[in-house]
């Protein structure tokens, strides 16, 4: 699918409006050319549209191994830095605090609307190449940009829209300038799509006197603003159309052609009965594309959008109880209150979101951890900080985390995990004897959840012992490190527990600490 040559255009505001009284992308015989590339693509492949053959898929070993990736919520959600990255949906709603702030800050919206923050969305600091740099010295693997979000702004260059990043607010290609920047750094470059929302996202513009009317056709950005169903479940009305659902499908195709992600993450609704016949052909098409490249993709889902061993189970803002036998994925963010950057972000502090993700690293997962953008393209000092402290602990203590696998028993200690989705923002209060333990080569590492304020560390899953007396584990002990801290600790084991005792003035902060076990 070619991309398109945007004219050069000095006025957004003057070309939102022909686009939008005038401008269809594709004519129909045009949509149904690249509907029937796509099949084409699928029928010479190996994966067909039907679960069973979308089972022959296997997740990627670099993704496996890569244990931390960044997404990232920037966009034109981004402006008004109000509420969260749904504002454009909230301040349509009336009585919401979004509604109410967006008339006394911007005026009524029929005469301001969402799309009138199109043009000051400049992004005119920023820099690919900085932010590559700091993902790099954060120690992240993989990162994943919001390429489309509900909001239906696309943050690529396309030709089935002009609403886009390329030819409107910044005039960037924003997904291939950070592809370059990442793929130049060795990070694997990603993209996500929440384009399937866009259906009811902008409905509730239409209840009132705002810039939503009819009439709205394909490749408007409001269309097709309908109503919001009462349960966003895969059975709710009205149903997505096909003309929308062949447009989705396209945008999705679009993106993995001309930007080749190794990781393509959809948000929740693409659960919905009526997109499952056009996600099944977007995988097939995905998985297709990815063999004839010769590289290895995974596509990451939430709830049970797809069928089980198809595509990475991904968990939002929560955790899992148990180590898990397949490999899955927590997508959070550093702020609580938001995806997006807002002038009232609560953040979380670095040392939290380390024991989270050694927690998700014992139970075979990965972490994809959120950054908001400021719209000038800069990234906050806050989640900057994060992100400094986050590559300080991986440079000392990144052989317990990438590569690593899950050991026999995920962990112990007396704090309790609750299992499932938003669940972030429960605080766990770990303690020292919160333990995680992950395997690496020869090595066996137990991770305590944060620093013992005597210096005295107790491991009761490798106590001394055997099958008999219920031991976990049975080797022998050659000696016990603590990385970046002492080689060679001292150490000692009875049928009770593995003790180990640091210098308390060794370990500062409330960072987890990680004991290397060498076996003899």
């Amino acid at each position: 699918m070619a991309n398109v040559t945007g004219a050069n255009v000095t006025d957004d505001r003057a070309q939102q409006a022909d686009h939008r009284d005038h401008h269809v992308p594709e004519t129909d015989e045009e949509v149904r050319r690249d509907l029937a590339a796509i099949d084409e693509v699928i029928a010479r492949g190996r994966f067909k549209p039907d679960w069973a053959s979308l089972q022959q898929h296997r997740t990627p070993q670099w993704f496996e191994d890569a244990k931390f990736g960044i997404f990232i919520h920037w966009g034109v959600y981004s402006v008004p830095s109000f509420g969260s990255e749904w504002y454009s949906r909230n301040m349509y709603i009336q009585g919401s605090k979004e509604f109410e702030h967006h008339v006394k800050t911007y005026g009524p919206q029929k005469e301001f609307g969402y799309k009138d923050f199109i043009p000051m969305f400049k992004a005119e600091k920023f820099d690919p190449n900085a932010w590559a740099d700091l993902f790099e010295e954060a120690g992240v693997r993989y990162v994943v940009p919001v390429a489309e979000h509900h909001d239906g702004f696309q943050m690529y260059k396309s030709r089935l829209s002009h609403w886009n990043a390329a030819e409107m607010g910044p005039h960037r290609d924003v997904l291939g300038e950070l592809s370059k920047a990442f793929n130049e750094r060795g990070l694997v470059n990603g993209a996500s799509s929440h384009r399937v929302e866009h259906w009811f996202f902008m409905g509730h513009g239409k209840e009132f006197d705002s810039d939503i009317h009819e009439p709205l056709k394909r490749g408007d950005f409001y269309w097709p603003s309908m109503p919001e169903p009462d349960h966003m479940d895969q059975h709710s009305k009205p149903v997505p159309t096909r003309e929308y659902l062949e447009d989705w499908l396209l945008r999705c195709c679009e993106i993995v052609d001309n930007y080749h992600p190794k990781v393509l993450y959809f948000d929740w609704w693409i659960l919905h009965e009526a997109v499952q016949l056009y996600l099944k052909k977007f995988a097939a098409y995905y998985y297709n594309r990815a063999d004839e490249w010769g590289e290895e993709v995974t596509i990451c889902y939430k709830q049970d959008s797809f069928m089980f061993g198809t595509a990475t189970p991904d968990v939002e803002r929560g955790q899992l109880a148990e180590t898990k036998p397949y490999h899955w994925q927590t997508d959070t963010a550093i702020a609580l209150n938001s995806w997006g950057y807002t002038e009232n972000n609560q953040y979380r502090p670095a040392a939290e979101i380390l024991q989270d993700f050694v927690d998700i690293v014992s139970k075979n997962g990965n972490l994809l951890l959120n950054v908001g953008p400021k719209p000038d393209g800069t990234i906050g000092d806050e989640d900057r900080a994060v992100l400094t402290a986050i590559g300080l602990w991986l440079k000392t203590n990144g052989e317990a985390i990438y590569g690593a696998k899950p050991w026999k028993r995920f962990g112990e200690g007396p704090t309790q995990i609750i299992e499932g989705q938003f669940s972030d923002s429960v605080k766990k209060n770990f303690t020292s004897r919160d333990v995680r333990y992950t395997i690496n080569g020869s090595n066996l590492y137990a991770i305590a959840m944060r620093p013992a304020a005597d210096g005295v560390y107790r491991f009761e899953r490798l106590k001394e012992g055997d099958a008999e007396h219920n031991a976990d584990f049975h080797g022998l002990i050659d000696h016990v490190d603590v990385l970046g801290v002492v080689d060679h600790v001292e150490w000692t084991r009875d049928e009770t527990a593995l003790e180990v005792h640091v210098p308390v003035s060794a370990i500062t902060g409330d960072e987890p600490v990680v004991f290397r076990v060498v076996v003899a």
